[in-house]
């Protein structure tokens, strides 16, 4: 048998090639979409107490509607462990930049936290060195990651060592040394300070229900229903008697969420350091794009191998005048179809193994670092090869077999509609996925082209932008950069567009009614030249002036969202309202004009601004020329001033487009498997066509001898298969419609649908169908007829 097996694909090396090849394509690409969904969805997962680990989330509500948010204080966790026996304990964690010294090494560390003291016994992150039931219970603790420690210690042994923290230079010693954590985790952080080290420098920040800015996970004990528990939260609230506790009865809807779900289900976008979300929809998305890939990858080795062994039926017939049994026939013909199966499974594995650090890169993320990570995945596409194998084995095992000898060896053999019909329907299942796919890419990346075009009504142009963190001499720093050549102008600000430093504040603001009304209103806190740095216009009312004293006090400029929430028809009719927010009260002085502060995933929300000292980002206009001069004269000026901060920037236009990498990611990936997809079709169609251009050399040969053009021949053996894909183009435009409007709804400003994209989709299909048959019907149409004539 196993020389028979060679003996046959040697013969048939190119059907054999192309059927081994397009299923290597196909069993490479749905793995590694496998590795990518797969990491997407490992968020986490790797705690042993995941199952009843939750997020406290804390809504806020208004009159106009809720926002959802993952931050909670720093009483709530603490109150519902003491009130529900069903939890066990609670860790807060708050993410904070810190500027961090030992010696002469100082750096400002973004991916910093103060945790409770429970955080080891909660989460399962590996400690290296120190305690896990200690490292984080005292006052002036730290825990660094083995990156961390490396940084700031070198090769000497970090443990009991003393680094400063905060801008106040607060000791504290290091007591663990915990593995850096992996990707996947919603905890992320480099260094983990005890949560009690926040007494020392604000002792009342644990009392205070409205200080909304920290993550609070729960534990609940075993068996714990938590949606029951949930429904408990708003009786904890009630029984509070402080006016914050009121107003977080009021304004605040508590609720538990899975540790598991957080990165994809949050919505949380990384304000304030905190985590960033993943996107269900995209990893939805590429689920399908792997099965539907998968599956014509299968489909495709299911059709060239059934339409190729209808020729072996005078083959079986020898063999069984030979005296060979049909169990023996069935096995030869599935050990062949599975063998092939095999090969590709080989093939595909190496493929994987060259290709994931390379996808890794273009996922932006370490989704696998090695194909042994996970030995039963590698058992599961074993599977799914040797069972494709069965499949496209399963009709010459079964019919071909049990064929009459006398029968086949006559010629009478024919192998009946139902397998043409079945091909037929196969390759249209093919290139209703192939068309679906390029109207998909086209539509993904003509609304990812809408993103970055769309006016986002600011300026930042060539916006240079240096975070202060709030150090004393950054007005100072402000003046003397101001005054460097190659800088336009500066501002100061707590946020700019697109960096995900927004403060939210529960306001009263005046209605139409004359009444205050609660919202959730997003505060950006700036200097008088902010307004004028980034180019944003007034609709109403006036700017913020150092001629008015007040301004610095009693006044704000809401955007046109909020006037609309206020109900006001017109934004002039809000100048001279009433105000409450951020602990300081005064009059509405001028409305500006909408400007998408955030992504273009939503809506624009109601935006306040304030006059304050706080502002920390100083933005720079720098001239397009001289800029590395420029950039050197600005590192200067800040290692003159602030000479213990350490000096960094970005550029603000660069930072606001950060909040598509995952979008381009998606869309690029999404490109090559569409491409993946198309070129295993493709493969398929070409085995096909040149099987049926075989199967018709007789034909061809006595049409020619009649007469018929070899055009003419070029349409009759090109015009079955292109019908068949312009029927597949006629199933994909609908279902391509359904899924792709579903997709654009996630985004507020999205693309018009557009329908000649599906024509355009059609077209090139169909182009490139008469391309990958072209060659072998133009090949057969001008063969000499004679030689035609002579075969069989």
């Amino acid at each position: 048998m196993n020389k028979l097996l060679f003996r046959r694909l040697r013969r048939r090396g190119g059907y054999a090639v192309l059927n081994i090849l397009g299923l290597t394509i196909g069993l490479t690409a749905a793995f590694l979409i496998f590795l990518y969904v797969r990491f997407e969805r490992s968020y986490d997962a790797f705690h042993s107490k995941a199952d009843r680990i939750y997020l406290l989330n804390g809504d806020e509500k208004t009159p106009t509607g809720v926002m959802r948010q993952g931050l909670t204080s720093a009483p709530v966790g603490v109150a519902m462990v003491h009130a529900f026996p069903e939890i066990e304990t609670v860790v807060r964690e708050q993410f904070q930049s810190m500027l961090v010294r030992h010696g002469a090494v100082v750096f400002q560390e973004e991916h910093s936290a103060y945790v409770d003291s429970a955080f080891f016994a909660v989460f399962d992150f590996p400690l290296l060195h120190g305690d896990r039931r200690t490292a984080l219970s005292a006052p002036s603790s730290v825990v660094l990651s083995e990156s961390m420690a490396k940084k700031y210690f070198g090769e000497s042994d970090p443990m009991g060592q003393t680094l400063l923290i905060r801008d106040e230079g607060i000791a504290v010693r290091v007591t663990g040394v915990m593995k850096d954590m992996p990707e996947n985790t919603e905890l992320k952080a480099d260094m983990l300070v005890s949560r009690s080290t926040t007494l020392l420098f604000d002792p009342e920040w644990d009392k205070h229900w409205g200080n909304i800015g920290l993550y609070t996970y729960v534990l609940l004990r075993p068996d714990v229903d938590a949606h029951a528990l949930g429904k408990k939260f708003p009786a904890l609230v009630e029984q509070q008697d402080g006016a914050e506790e009121k107003q977080m009865q009021m304004w605040f809807i508590f609720w538990l969420q899975p540790l598991r779900e957080v990165y994809l289900y949050s919505g949380n976008d990384g304000d304030a350091g905190g985590p960033a979300a993943g996107n269900p929809t995209n990893v939805a998305v590429f689920s399908i794009v792997g099965i539907f890939v998968l599956l014509i990858a299968g489909v495709n080795f299911v059709n060239l191998t059934t339409a190729r062994s209808t020729e072996r039926a005078r083959e079986v017939g020898i063999r069984k005048v030979a005296g060979a049994g049909r169990g023996q026939l069935t096995g030869q013909f599935l050990g062949e179809s599975v063998f092939q199966t095999m090969i590709a499974f080989v093939l595909a594995v190496a493929s994987c193994a060259l290709l994931i650090p390379a996808f890794n890169g273009l996922a932006g993320k370490p989704v696998s670092t090695g194909l042994f990570q996970h030995p039963a995945d590698l058992l599961v596409f074993l599977g799914i090869a040797v069972a494709i194998g069965l499949a496209a084995g399963i009709y010459p095992a079964l019919v071909l077999s049990g064929f009459r000898p006398v029968v086949v060896l006559k010629g009478r053999f024919a192998t009946g509609s139902k397998g043409l019909v079945l091909r037929r329907s196969l390759v249209v299942f093919q290139f209703v996925i192939s068309i679906a796919f390029i109207a998909a890419t086209f539509i993904i990346q003509a609304q990812l082209s809408y993103l970055r075009h769309h006016p986002l009504g600011f300026e930042n142009k060539q916006m240079l932008v240096l975070n202060t963190y709030g150090d004393e001499h950054k007005l100072m720093l402000k003046t003397e950069i101001g005054r460097l050549p190659g800088v336009l102008s500066t501002g100061l600000s707590s946020s700019t567009p697109g960096n995900g430093s927004l403060l939210y504040a529960l306001s009263n603001l005046e209605n139409k009614k004359g009444g205050l009304q609660t919202e959730n209103l997003n505060v950006y806190l700036v200097d008088f030249d902010y307004m004028r740095q980034y180019k944003l216009s007034l609709v109403a009312g006036r700017n913020f002036s150092t001629a008015f004293a007040t301004d610095s006090t009693q006044a704000m400029i809401i955007n046109e969202a909020a006037a609309k929430d206020l109900g006001y028809a017109s934004p002039q009719d809000a100048i001279g309202r009433r105000f409450n927010s951020f602990r300081r009260e005064g009059r509405i002085i001028g409305v500006m004009k909408d400007f998408n502060y955030y992504s273009l995933h939503d809506a624009i929300s109601p935006l306040g601004m304030l006059i304050s000292p706080d502002a920390q980002l100083l933005s720079v206009q720098v001239s397009t020329a001289g800029l590395p001069a420029t950039i050197a004269g600005i590192e200067a000026t800040w290692k003159k001033i602030m000479p213990i901060r350490p000096w960094s920037y970005y550029f603000e236009d660069e930072m606001f487009n950060r909040q598509y990498q995952d979008e381009d990611r998606f869309g690029g990936l999404f490109v090559d498997f569409s491409i993946l997809a198309i070129l295993i079709s493709c493969l398929g169609l070409l085995g096909l066509a040149s099987y049926s251009t075989l199967q018709r050399t007789r034909e061809i040969g006595i049409r020619k001898v009649l007469g018929a053009s070899v055009t003419g021949i070029v349409k009759l053996l090109s015009g079955e298969f292109l019908r068949l894909v312009a029927l597949a183009l006629l199933i994909a435009v609908p279902l391509c419609w359904f899924f792709m409007h579903r997709w654009l709804a996630d985004y507020y400003y999205r693309i018009t649908f557009p329908w000649w994209l599906f024509g355009l989709a059609g077209g090139l299909v169909i182009f490139i169908a008469f391309l990958t048959i072209g060659f072998q019907t133009v090949r057969a149409a001008l063969a000499n007829p004679v030689k035609s004539l002579k075969q069989e």
